[in-house]
C-alpha cells in the first residue's frame, strides 16, 4: 500500500514590465540585424559550467559576447495547422554565466533566464520585437523567497 502524498500549491500575482519595439524596418531586416548581433550559444560552455572549471568560465565571461542566442523557434510555422502563414520567431537570449549566477541564489530564476523574446511581422510587414523585462521577474522572485 502506498502512502498518500501531500502537495502544496502556492500562487501569487506579479507585475511585469512588458516592452514592445515597433520598427520601421521589415521583419526580415529586423531578424537579420538581431541574429547578426547575437552569436549562437557555444555549447561547450555548459560543459565548463558542469565541470566546475572556474578558470575557463571566467575566461568565457571575459572574452565572449555578453549575450548569446540560446534558441530560436519558428512560432509562425505552428500556425500552419490553422491554415495561417505568419512570420513569428521566439528567441531565448542570455548569458549562461549570468544565468547560472542568478539561479545560484534563487533556483526559481530559471523560469526567466534566459530571456524570452518574440519577433513578429505586423500587417505592413514591419518587425515588432516584444519581451518582458527580466528585472520585473527577478526582483519579485527575490521578494517571494
Amino acid at each position: 500500500m502506498t502512502q498518500p502524498t501531500t502537495q502544496a500549491v502556492a500562487s501569487h500575482t506579479i507585475a511585469v514590465e512588458h516592452i514592445g519595439i515597433s520598427s520601421e524596418l521589415s521583419f526580415a531586416e529586423v531578424r537579420r540585424r538581431l541574429e547578426a548581433t547575437l552569436p549562437n550559444l557555444d555549447a561547450r560552455v555548459a560543459g565548463v559550467l558542469r565541470s566546475g572549471d572556474w578558470k575557463r568560465a571566467k575566461d568565457y565571461q571575459e572574452n565572449r559576447p555578453k549575450l548569446t542566442m540560446f534558441e530560436r523557434r519558428d512560432h509562425g510555422a505552428l500556425l500552419q495547422v490553422f491554415g495561417l502563414t505568419r512570420n513569428a520567431l521566439q528567441y531565448e537570449i542570455g548569458n549562461p554565466l549570468t544565468d547560472s549566477k542568478m539561479t545560484r541564489y534563487q533556483l526559481a530564476a530559471a523560469l526567466y533566464a534566459p530571456l524570452r523574446a518574440v519577433l513578429f511581422e505586423d500587417e505592413q510587414g514591419r518587425g515588432i520585437l516584444e519581451f518582458d523585462m527580466p528585472s520585473s521577474f527577478f526582483i519579485q522572485n527575490e521578494m517571494s523567497a
